[in-house]
This record gives structure tokens, C-alpha cells and sequence, in this order.
């Protein structure tokens, strides 16, 4: 055998698709999502509520308090999109490691911080680690699983991923009361941070080579299973503006799901930074503020298991369209409803809203972009999607600073929620290759 020979010119049936067949490796990305959301998941409790008093941000600057996360949105929206790019040249695998050492400095930085400005800093390089190690999971998710099998994936990898983020708030809420909030955050942003970058090195495989047979397989007309609706459109080796111009406004179903994807972000900014301060406001604890955010969290991720492979069996877009309305309608109560157990109630109803549209956008970017540019267009996608956080913490900070209150952040989130949801069910077609496509109106 010639020792030169690449992944790419190995037999296509050298890298079957399928859960089962890949379950080794799908089982270690998951692994890798579960710790990427243990590592976001670490600030959503303890940082918004502990801004003031450590590191002097005036409760009623609402604006400054969000800066932190209009740094992380446009730096990971960004990142996203390189991340895609990027791996379709170099390999999903080595996009992963650099966003794990990108990581690196994030725990120093808020250990040492000696003003908020350290915090924003911070949360450039949780950017970049979540713009890389998040955006690797998936594509590569995508990549050993069949096209039936993409909600299942997907919903897994989400799972894994917000369960953690719901995990992490709790575990350093406690540890933060218990230890301080800079010392949790050290030592449990060291921990995963470490077990990550050592299991990405020793366990994950290169997924690469499972596109490139799959793109071969759909050539030749030897892909088994039901036949993708790929859009057209696009070079079948488009550049990196193509893509992203096609993904963003072009096509009327992917703009749909970007402009969707927008809008839950602008939730979750809502609910990672107003929501606790919220909260907190209202008399509960920091700890109790963290079963509420951990119960948003932890439904979120649960809830993924059923929600994925239910767009598998039904579609994409109607779980979609509910989500974002069921999410809305979370979003409303919250402000609406009063005490604890009330609002952990909410708290699992948006979870639940987020389940249902947040793990079946990505599978139906994935259905119908092409192997050869789908990491690009999902990279694409999730630059739109996480920029939403830049652009809800800008709209939502800008709006609670002139009311000079938190709640009519709430009811902005709500309107824009259900117009997304509209826009989607008016717009876009169904994606999945099983079932028959809706005609979207003109």
C-alpha cells in the first residue's frame, strides 16, 4: 500500500455514516460538548449577580454589565465561520485543539481581574473556545451520521452540551458561595479546561475523511438512505463570500434559519445576564438563583434527547416554529408570574422552548447544504445565531438602560421571538429529506 496515500482517496466505505457504526467516536464528541458547556456554563450564575460587588459595575448600568457578552457574541459569531471554513482545510480535529488552548487564559484572566474590562477580555477567549470546540462537535456529529439520523445527533450533542451549561451554573454557584467566586471559577475553569484539551489529544478522531466519502458517494450515486434536497445555487467548490452571502440572504430557507437563529440567542442573552439579576433582585438567593438557571439549563439539554429525533420523525419546521413560541410565551411569564417555584416552572418551559427549535435549526442547515460547503454553511448559521448575543445584549442593555428597569427587556424578547417564529413558518420550506417540502409564501 502507498504510504502517501491521503484520507480523501480511501474507499468510501472505508468511513460508513451512522450513529452505531461510529457510536466510539460519536460518544467522545459528546464527551468534548459536555466539557465546552461546563466551561460557559461556569459564568451564568455567578458573574451577573457578583458584578457589582466585586468588581464594581453599578447595578443600574445595565449596558456595561452586557458588555462582557456583546464581546463573547461577536467574537464567537465570527469564529463560527472561520471555524467552518477552516476545518473543511485542516481538519475538524485540529480546529478542536485550538479552540482548547484558546482557552487557556480564561480562568486567569477572571481570577486576576481587576475591573470588569478583564471580565470582557476574558470572554474574547471563551469566544474563540466556543466559536472552535463547540462548532467542531457538531460539524463532525454531522459528518459520521446518516441524513435520518441528524436530529438524533444533533439533539444528543446539544443535550450534552446545555445540560453542562445547566450543571455548571449550579456547581459554581455553590462553589462560589462556599470558596468565593474567583477561586471556584479558577479552579473548576482549570479542571475541565485540562481534562478537555488531554481527551481531544489522546481520544477524538479526524472526521474529515467521512464528508469527503460521502460527497464521493453522492457523485457516484452509491449513497444508501433517503436522497438529501440539496440547495442549488452554489460552484460545487464555492468560496468562503459565496457561502456565506447564499447561507445569510440568498436562499429564503437558510435566511429564515439565521434570522431564527438570531432571535433564540437574543433570549438566551436575556435569560444568561438579565434573568439571574432578575432574580436576584426579587429576594432569592445566589444559590436558589442557580436552581432557576440550572433548571433552564438542564431542561434545555434533556429535553434535546426527544426533541431531535421528534424533527426526525415530523420534521424540522414545526418543532422549530413551536419552539420559538413556546419560548415567548416562557419569556412573558417569567416577569408575569411571582416566587420560586413559579419561576422555576418557567424556567423548564423555556428549556423546553429552546429544545424544541435549538438542536433542529442546526440539522436543517445540515439537510440541505452540500458535503463539500456544509461546515461553511453551518459555520455560517452559527455566526448569525451567535452574534445574536452581541445584538441582544446591545438591544436589551440599551433598552433596560433608558426604562432604567429589567422588565421591559422581557417584553422586547417576547415580540421578537414571535415574529421570528412567524417569519420561519411563513418562509422557510421543510428540510428534511423524508418529508415532502412546504412552499413557503411569496
Amino acid at each position: 500500500m502507498n504510504s502517501s496515500r491521503t484520507a480523501a482517496d480511501s474507499p468510501h466505505d472505508a468511513f460508513p455514516q451512522g450513529i452505531r457504526v461510529n457510536l466510539h467516536q460519536f460518544v467522545w464528541q459528546a464527551v468534548q460538548v459536555f466539557l465546552v458547556g461546563l466551561v460557559i456554563g461556569m459564568e451564568r450564575t455567578v458573574l451577573p449577580v457578583v458584578a457589582a460587588r466585586d468588581f464594581g459595575v453599578p447595578r443600574s448600568s445595565f449596558l456595561y454589565l452586557l458588555s462582557f457578552v456583546i464581546s463573547f457574541g461577536l467574537v464567537k459569531g465570527a469564529l463560527n465561520f472561520l471555524a467552518g471554513r477552516l476545518s473543511e482545510r485542516i481538519g475538524r480535529k485540529t480546529v478542536l485543539v485550538l479552540g482548547w488552548l484558546a482557552a487557556i487564559p480564561i480562568p486567569l484572566l477572571i481570577f486576576f481581574a481587576q475591573s470588569w474590562w478583564w471580565i470582557i477580555a476574558a470572554n474574547l477567549f471563551l469566544g474563540v473556545n466556543q466559536g472552535f470546540a463547540w462548532s467542531m462537535t457538531v460539524t463532525s456529529k454531522v459528518d459520521i451520521t446518516r441524513a435520518e439520523q441528524r436530529g438524533l445527533a444533533t439533539g444528543i450533542n446539544e443535550f450534552a452540551g446545555y445540560a453542562a451549561v445547566g450543571l455548571a451554573g449550579l456547581a459554581t454557584a455553590w462553589l462560589a458561595q462556599r470558596y468565593g467566586p474567583r477561586v471556584a471559577l479558577l479552579a473548576f475553569a482549570s479542571a475541565v479546561i485540562g481534562a478537555a484539551l488531554l481527551t481531544a489529544l489522546v481520544f477524538v478522531r479526524e472526521t474529515l475523511p467521512w464528508a469527503r466519502a460521502e460527497r464521493h458517494r453522492h457523485a457516484s450515486g452509491t449513497q444508501s438512505g433517503p436522497h438529501p434536497r440539496f440547495a442549488d445555487g452554489l460552484s460545487e467548490h464555492p468560496t468562503s463570500r459565496q457561502v456565506f452571502a447564499y447561507v445569510s440572504w440568498r436562499h429564503p430557507t437558510f435566511s429564515a434559519l439565521c434570522q431564527a437563529g438570531v432571535a433564540n440567542k437574543v433570549a438566551d442573552t436575556l435569560l444568561w445576564v438579565l434573568f439571574p439579576l432578575y432574580l436576584h433582585g426579587r429576594g432569592l438567593s445566589l444559590v436558589q438563583v442557580g436552581w432557576v438557571t440550572g433548571a433552564y439549563g438542564l431542561s434545555w439539554g434533556a429535553s434535546q434527547l426527544w426533541t431531535g429525533p421528534l424533527s426526525d420523525r415530523i420534521g424540522r419546521k414545526r418543532p422549530v416554529v413551536a419552539g420559538l413560541w413556546l419560548l415567548a410565551a416562557g419569556v412573558a411569564a417569567a416577569v408575569l408570574l411571582r416566587g420560586f417555584a413559579a419561576w422555576l416552572t418557567v424556567a423548564v418551559v423555556m428549556g423546553v422552548g429552546m429544545a424544541l427549535l435549538y438542536p433542529n435549526l442546526i440539522a436543517a442547515v445540515a439537510d440541505i447544504a452540500h458535503p463539500n460547503w456544509r461546515s461553511s454553511a453551518l459555520g455560517t448559521y452559527r455566526y448569525w445565531r451567535d452574534t445574536g448575543y452581541a445584538i441582544g445584549a446591545l438591544v436589551l442593555g440599551l433598552v433596560a438602560q433608558a426604562r432604567s428597569a429589567i422588565e421591559p427587556a422581557f417584553w422586547v424578547t417576547t415580540a421578537w421571538l414571535l415574529a421570528s417564529g412567524a417569519w420561519l413558518l411563513l418562509r422557510a420550506q421543510e428540510t428534511h429529506p423524508c418529508h415532502p417540502p412546504t412552499k413557503p409564501h411569496p
